[in-house]
């Protein structure tokens, strides 16, 4: 008995060891390896996307009934020959961009789902939603600084909803850096973001119950 106890015991400990560690993670970590596909646009460097753009985008002026000046027509041609001479598919490619678009962003609400009710840590930039005083206690974890206001905002998987009930004093303003830790959970939610010009509604594929918000150092 006495050593069934003792084995009981050693168990127990360390399962609840393992219960309560904390995971330091990156921002990699929350992309998982399904969202991962084959988009025929990425093997294009930046020259060439720039010249599928603009033949893209003068075909759609076409289709729409406008009419191109001269020299628009002029630069289509030669983006055009460029892009045939490198052995681009352009029609192929232009035939797939709606595809391709559409998969590229249901993938981006897909979550790591080892993640799910674990333990972790992380850094990001702090965006606040609410406040109680002076004290943060729903925010925005962003991976840059200038997401979701001066750009177009992340990913859903590149974006932590955060809840905290100590909250947190910033003493920066808007993207203080920050580790939080707390409970990961991979469920899709939404948060009103206000801004200067208005509000914005911003998709997350994550949720964490912060048990400490500190200082990046």
């Amino acid at each position: 008995l006495l050593a069934a106890f003792t084995l009981g015991a050693s168990l127990l400990a360390g399962f609840q060891s393992g219960a309560s560690e904390t995971r330091e993670i990156t921002w990699d970590d929350l992309v998982p390896p399904e969202a991962q596909f084959d988009d025929p646009f990425t093997r294009l460097d930046d020259d060439q996307l720039y010249e599928l753009t603009l033949v893209a985008g003068i075909r759609d002026r076409q289709d729409a009934g406008e009419a191109i000046d001269e020299k628009s027509l002029e630069l289509y041609r030669e983006m055009l020959d460029s892009l045939r001479e490198q052995n681009i598919d352009v029609d192929g490619l232009l035939a797939m961009r709606e595809k391709v678009t559409e998969e590229r962003i249901a993938k981006t609400y897909l979550a790591n789902s080892q993640l799910d009710g674990k333990q972790v840590r992380i850094p990001g930039y702090l965006l606040p939603l609410e406040f109680d005083g002076k004290r943060v206690t729903e925010f925005l974890l962003v991976p840059y600084v200038g997401a979701c206001i001066h750009t177009p905002p992340p990913p859903p998987n590149q974006i932590v909803h955060v809840k905290s009930k100590q909250g947190y004093v910033t003493e920066g303003g808007l993207f203080t850096p920050v580790w939080v830790n707390g409970v990961m959970r991979t469920e899709q939610s939404s948060a009103d973001l206000s801004l200067v010009d208005g509000s914005s509604t911003i998709p997350t594929a994550y949720t964490l119950n912060a048990s400490a918000v500190t200082s990046y150092d």
